[in-house]
């Protein structure tokens, strides 16, 4: 992936070198400073995020509003009308991205452990503990609220997962120190915090915790 993004870049600057070159020897006359150039700031960098691993449901939403945008410059579309429909236009693709989480981000880890056990926290907040308890994974959504869940003295006997949606809210996961952590995400105006240390040396009983998580306007926080 990270081949394909660098091939991506370099056509890019190879493509503005020929044309300024060519340009500069008089062979070509060629205006790249159009109507509306600068949505390429926009629209070339998300385009070529959607080759990354992670973060596509954010790339397509500013993919489209600057091919939106670049319309409007070039007096396709008013920018009136942009205007009125940039907010539906992007709850509809948050949507979208919910339903077909797993196509957009197809990265994250699935393990055969059954069905995940369920926590959501919707205006409100909601603390989970797995003291002395065997943890086999969870889902966890908070939608303007929040969710502490504090694994720190749970038991973990083999890999697990973690899935986690935040929508105007917050999650804080607690871990214990003896686990790795891997984590996939997808990002819209939020993120991923992991402030878990590396284990220093591989040990073949320690286990790994994957959190796959989605953040609209919220934020994971990796204790």
């Amino acid at each position: 992936m990270k081949t394909t993004r660098n091939i991506l870049w370099g056509v890019v600057f190879l493509t503005l070198g020929i044309i300024f070159g060519l340009n500069a020897l008089e062979i070509t006359n060629i205006n790249i400073f159009f109507n509306g150039w600068w949505t390429l700031f926009i629209i070339v960098p998300c385009f070529i995020g959607l080759f990354k691993d992670k973060d596509k449901t954010g790339n397509i939403i500013w993919l489209v509003i600057g091919i939106l945008l670049l319309l409007c410059c070039q007096n396709i579309l008013e920018f009136e009308l942009i205007w009125k429909l940039i907010i539906p236009l992007i709850l509809v693709i948050i949507g979208l991205s919910f339903i077909f989480k797993d196509v957009i981000n197809n990265k994250g880890k699935k393990l055969n452990i059954g069905k995940l056990h369920e926590y959501y926290a919707t205006f409100g907040s909601q603390k989970i503990n797995f003291d002395s308890e065997e943890f086999k994974g969870c889902s966890l959504s908070a939608v303007f609220g929040g969710i502490e869940c504090d694994l720190r003295e749970s038991i973990i006997k083999k890999d697990t997962v973690i899935n986690v949606s935040t929508v105007f809210g917050g999650v804080d996961i607690k871990l214990p120190k003896n686990v790795k952590v891997k984590v996939t995400s997808t990002q819209l105006f939020g993120g991923v915090t992991n402030k878990v240390r590396p284990l220093k040396e591989e040990d073949k009983n320690t286990k790994t915790i994957y959190i796959n998580a989605t953040c609209i306007f919220g934020g994971v926080d990796i204790k």
